[in-house]
This record gives structure tokens, C-alpha cells and sequence, in this order.
């Protein structure tokens, strides 16, 4: 739902991950359980771009120099499928840089 999909791109552990170009798939999940979504994370699967990370819950089978290969392109989408139905929502988001902290802790109003 969009409620997950927000929650997800509103956290600030899962956009400095993403920064860091770390694929920290326990920073989505926990993102994903704060939105007050149910869900069973024994189905969750969660992809970086095409690249599965996550699959029936845990790690998939991939090499984390893979996922930071994805990672560190311009634009990635991030996948997380519930296996729960037919809705879906797309959520544009940004990661947090030490110039984005920089510019917004200086900032005085």
C-alpha cells in the first residue's frame, strides 16, 4: 500500500543506507513494519533494481558487491513485494548526502 511504500521512503535509516550505498534489507523491513501495515515477513521478497536481496524473508543468495553495484547508480528502484494482493504504489524518495545534513543543520530561520 502507499502507506508502506512512504514509510519506507520517509526513513531516515533506509535513505542513509541508501547513501552509503549499504544494503541494509533489515532497515526496509523495519520501515515497512512502522507504517502499520499487517503483514507476514516470512513472504516478503525485496529486490534492488532487478537484483533480489531479500526472498521469502530471508537474505536471497546474492553478493553484496552486487547489491552496491546497483546501489551506486543514479536512480534505484526498490522493490518490496508482501505477496498479499494486487495493489501496488510508487513513492519517489531521495537519500541523505553529508551536504543535504550540512545545508539543512545550518539552515536558521
Amino acid at each position: 500500500s502507499r502507506d508502506v511504500a512512504k514509510k519506507i521512503a520517509e526513513s531516515n535509516l533506509v535513505k542513509t543506507a541508501f547513501f552509503g550505498n549499504d544494503p541494509n534489507w533489515g532497515r526496509i523491513l523495519m520501515a515497512a513494519g512502522n507504517s502499520g501495515v499487517d503483514f507476514d515477513p516470512d513472504k516478503v521478497e525485496i529486490l534492488i533494481n532487478r537484483l533480489p536481496i531479500v526472498q521469502d524473508g530471508i537474505a536471497s543468495d546474492y553478493l553484496e558487491s552486487e547489491a552496491v553495484k546497483e546501489m551506486k547508480e543514479k536512480e534505484v528502484d526498490l522493490t518490496v513485494n508482501f505477496h498479499m494482493g494486487i495493489e501496488s504504489a510508487t513513492v519517489w524518495t531521495c537519500d541523505f548526502s553529508y551536504d543535504y545534513v550540512k545545508i539543512n543543520a545550518d539552515y536558521r530561520t
